[in-house]
């Protein structure tokens, strides 16, 4: 028995003893209700930072807590492990990206274990071994028979130099390769794609089924889907047979109509370019290549195009207009193609001032005179004008008329439109799961069957980040009979998006070993939805969109019986550090590391410059991280979880700060104190009865109960776990002070102390619980406690005594009395007498157990 605090010694004994008695396993007691507490699985970059000790230990203790309430708890972790850095080190290093995840797996699950965290480690999975991606493969096949999973060209980052596909993470700032530092461009390439649009709809109304998800979630989201109601409107190319199809949600525009837009690789570009615009249109569409998605459409930068000298007919009016290209229209998105109406959209009205385009009114509000020229674009409802036969009537009428009328004249149709586009999911990459997938020249895309699955990567790849994807370049691989007909055929050498991984695997961690399914049904649908999932703001759109798509598919192909995957969701907020930054410079030599700087005087060690002080998210670049493994070793795992729960209420950022952390120790080497103590004198006290308590014993009885309800409260709905570690303090300060420390009730105190601690702190809760209290089984596997409500009803109140509304003091009475009967004590008391005597007592002022105020003349 440790007579001092040791966090080191202790911290190791209990995690191995916790791991042979296995306590941390998944039951399979139904009659208990259960809870599925999940963190967001990690990438395994090689070592733990912050944000991962703040997210796992959040899930651990509402993990612990939902134990000791009665439920049995799926509690599991695992490793999000293909991605470009294996790809990337593999390259750097010369090792095989196998050997670097699995090696960084390693390191840290070694280091997850050091923080106590009770995860059924028997359901650990690793997205990149054959035995997960197996099924991987087998969920893509369901979405190919299902027909949500096609190709199609699409664009990609290509580096003329090496000669490869570029991720959009390789592409620096400026347009340039990260490797050969060369213009990107961009090329088509035939590409998989998931079909999530035909759940947009779904994906959009089922977001109101989600309480339980902060509401900006669900708002970026919906955003993302982005759900337009408008019409699709089609106008005929001068010379041409097809039509220039547009959507828009402002039909009642259409009179405005002075121009049209495509995008530069619109397949109708080419057709509609005339010979003299061939070479700058050529010219213009190369130049915009280079750019990024984000580059061509971002809101301050300006709108460039050019005419094609192609014309369009406004099928409204009959007037031929002009077909420009612009690098702000996206082939992807819509049709790939804008209506220009300048008088009533702010953008368009900017293009065609610089470009010297036609604005016609043709909404103006009451009172206006269509005549007199805008000075801006008007977009606001009002009435139609120069807008034939529509004229006068309200714009939000003459929408559902125009429609109308295109239908009528086969000009068009009403349309509902998502900004959601289908999901890219091919790779050209080595470290990622192959798209089981042979293409025969007979019998076009065949699915491997289910018995050949996985389709394993081959080992003995090269790569060099040059050139073809490295599947691609292993022709032993590559070459095999297609499984329907035998004709030689060719394997699918993309590899699929890391999210396809992520998308899943909260139903795999319910049948994790099972090798003859995806997951047993019956237990996926025991255990699913995940009752509490955590995890960063920055996956609220892609990773959590991306799982309830899905779930929902998934859902169709009759192997599960809910709709959405989570339902709660904490967002944790981000871990800040002190941060020195040189405003003077550029880059990354502006941050500073702060074991080079003066705190009381900081200033840039190289320059003498003054340095700008304040907290940032913790980051390598920024030199501001703290690492896990340090304060570990220095103070212990229960302090680290303690203060990474104290500082701040979960949903907010954190600011690190050491002298918290050294408090939180403090802490809890003052309750090893109060209980060490207390076991020298404990010989006997439990066992005293308890049937008449002194006021004392009353009193702090009446403390730990209120403790108990407070702390339950704070881990129930609205986790505030920092206020939860304030309850504790409390109770702490209570017993401490206490003056009945033989009595029976000082015993329950200090078992509630170690009880409510346990969750917080396991590792320090189970050796003061079982060591030195002498309780015979693990903390953890006790029952939580239940509040007294008669325990926290007050006998005495403190009654304040106001002289004209000022406090002089309080008494006490016995609670409960009416006003008539305060007033009485309160005039009978001394405190009172002392400002009464001799006067005039005009009004007496009673607030039922609070306070009396007397004013007095």
């Amino acid at each position: 028995m440790e007579s001092r605090y040791t966090p080191d010694v202790i911290e190791e004994k209990w995690q191995q003893v916790w791991t042979e008695q296995g306590i941390d396993q998944t039951p399979n007691d139904s009659s208990k209700p259960k809870f599925y507490a999940l963190s967001m699985f990690p990438y395994p970059s090689g070592n733990l930072h912050m944000g991962h000790v703040r997210n796992y230990t959040i899930t651990d203790v509402l993990a612990r807590v939902r134990r000791m309430q009665g439920y049995r708890v799926l509690h599991p972790m695992g490793w999000d492990a293909f991605g470009l850095p294996a790809e990337n080190a593999a390259i750097d290093r010369g090792i095989h990206p196998a050997k670097w995840t699995y090696q960084n797996i390693a390191q840290m699950r070694s280091e997850l274990k050091r923080l106590g965290l009770s995860y059924d480690w028997s359901r650990e999975v690793a997205t990149c071994s054959p035995d997960y991606y197996r099924w991987t493969q087998w969920i893509f096949l369901q979405f190919f028979q299902a027909g949500l999973a096609y190709q199609k060209e699409s664009a990609v980052n290509w580096d003329p130099i090496d000669q490869t596909v570029l991720a959009n993470e390789q592409v620096d700032n400026e347009g340039r390769s990260w490797r050969s530092g060369a213009k990107v461009e961009k090329r088509l390439l035939r590409q998989w794609f998931l079909k999530i649009t035909d759940y947009a709809e779904q994906l959009l109304n089922d977001l109101d089924r989600l309480p339980g998800w902060p509401d900006r979630v669900k708002v970026m989201q919906a955003n993302w889907i982005g759900k337009s109601i408008g019409a699709y409107l089609e106008f005929p190319i001068v010379g041409l047979d097809e039509p220039l199809g547009v959507f828009t949600t402002r039909p009642d525009t259409v009179y405005g109509v002075t121009y049209v837009v495509l995008a530069p690789e619109h397949p109708l570009t080419k057709k509609v370019t005339t010979d003299d615009r061939q070479a700058a249109v050529t010219a213009f569409i190369q130049e915009v290549s280079g750019q990024s998605e984000l580059e061509r459409t971002a809101e301050d930068k300006p709108k460039r195009g050019i005419p094609t000298g192609g014309k369009a007919i406004n099928p409204f009016t009959g007037e031929e207009i002009p077909i420009w290209i612009a690098d702000y229209v996206l082939c992807e998105y819509g049709t790939g193609a804008v209506m220009g109406v300048p008088a009533h959209d702010t953008r368009d009205f900017i293009f065609a001032q610089q470009n010297h385009l036609p604005i016609q009114t043709v909404i103006i509000p009451a009172g206006a005179d269509a005549a007199v020229p805008l000075t801006e674009a008007y977009v606001e409802a009002g009435a139609l004008v120069n807008s034939g036969e529509f004229d006068g009537m309200a714009s939000a009428e003459a929408k559902g008329a125009i429609v109308q009328k295109a239908e009528k004249m086969g000009w068009g149709k009403s349309r509902v439109q998502y900004r959601l586009r289908d999901w890219l999911i091919s790779r050209q990459r080595y470290w990622g799961v192959p798209i089981p997938i042979i293409h025969c020249p007979d019998c076009g895309a065949v699915p491997v069957p289910d018995a050949d699955l996985p389709v394993q990567l081959p080992e003995d790849v090269g790569l060099s980040g040059r050139g073809p994807s490295p599947l691609a370049q292993m022709e032993s691989w590559v070459n095999v009979p297609c499984p329907t007909c035998g004709t030689l055929a060719r394997r699918e050498t993309d590899t699929m998006d890391t999210f396809i991984d992520s998308s899943w695997y909260f139903l795999r961690f319910t049948d994790a070993t099972n090798e003859q399914q995806v997951f047993d049904p019956t237990q996926a649908n025991t255990w699913m939805p995940v009752d509490q999932y955590v995890g960063g703001i920055e996956h609220a759109i892609l990773h959590l969109l991306y799982s309830r798509f899905f779930t929902k598919v998934l859902r169709d192909r009759g192997l599960l019986n809910f709709d959405e995957p989570f339902q709660r969701l904490l967002t944790q907020g981000m871990v800040q550090g002190l941060t020195y930054m040189n405003p003077n410079k550029e880059g990354k030599e502006k941050w500073i590391p702060s074991d080079l700087v003066n705190p009381a005087d900081p200033k840039d060690p190289q320059t003498g410059e003054p340095l700008k002080v304040g907290f940032a998210t913790m980051s390598k670049s920024k030199h501001n991280g703290v690492a896990p493994e340090e304060v570990i070793k220095k103070y212990g795992a229960d302090t680290a979880r303690m203060f990474i729960l104290f500082k701040a209420p979960p949903e907010k950022d954190l600011e690190w700060d050491e002298a918290d952390v050294e408090g939180q120790f403090r802490f809890l080497n003052r309750v090893w104190r109060l209980v060490t103590e207390f076991v020298g004198v404990a010989s006997g006290i439990r066992q005293k009865k308890t049937d008449s308590l002194t006021k004392e014993e009353k009193d702090l009885r009446r403390a730990i109960h209120t403790a108990i309800a407070a702390i339950t409260e704070d881990l129930d709905d609205e986790y505030q776990f920092n206020t939860a570690i304030s309850e504790l303090m409390k109770l702490s300060n209570a017993l401490n002070d206490a003056p009945c420390k033989n009595s029976a009730i000082y015993a329950e105190g200090i078992d509630s102390l170690v009880l409510l601690l346990a969750p917080f702190a396991p590792h320090i809760a189970e050796e003061l619980w079982q060591q030195h209290l002498g309780h015979p089984d693990s903390v953890h596997t006790q029952p939580w406690l239940t509040a007294d409500a008669a325990a926290m009803v007050a006998d005495e109140i403190a009654l304040v005594i106001q002289i004209n509304g000022k406090t002089r003091g309080t008494i006490q009475v016995p609670s409960g009395g009416d006003k008539a009967t305060l007033e009485q004590y309160a005039r009978e008391s001394e405190l009172a007498q002392r400002y009464l005597e001799g006067k005039e007592i005009k009004k007496a002022i009673v607030v039922p157990n609070k306070l009396v105020n007397f004013v007095i003349a």
